[in-house]
């Protein structure tokens, strides 16, 4: 059974910055693809950054220049360090990895960006 469990979400002045935390288990975290998504109260659930086994990373624009996505395979753990917030960042992020078609979601960590 894949878990993932997100950390690290607060309340922070625009401008400021967080880190968030994922961690994994129930998986072989090394070969899975990781995904930061968020969604904003009443809207759809997008995705923020995504890292593949590789290494590689994408990013939604709006979060570009200010987002990075990263992981640690001995830790199996994905980090989004998020600077430079603004209050449309204002979210519940949450983690996903899919495994065999299956997508796999944690509970989510709440980032609170006021002006």
């Amino acid at each position: 059974q894949v878990q993932l469990v997100e950390s690290g979400g607060g309340s922070v002045q625009a401008g400021g910055s967080l880190r968030l935390s994922c961690a994994a288990s129930g998986t072989v975290f090394s070969i899975n693809a990781m995904g930061w998504y968020r969604q904003a109260p009443g809207k759809q659930r997008d995705l923020v950054a995504a890292i593949t086994s590789g290494f590689s990373t994408n990013y939604a624009d709006s979060v570009k220049g200010r987002f990075t996505i990263s992981r640690a395979n001995a830790k199996n753990t994905v980090y989004l360090q998020m600077s430079s917030l603004k209050p449309e960042d204002t979210a519940v992020y949450y983690c996903n990895t899919k495994l065999l078609g299956v997508d796999y979601w944690g509970k989510g960590t709440l980032v609170t960006v006021s002006s």
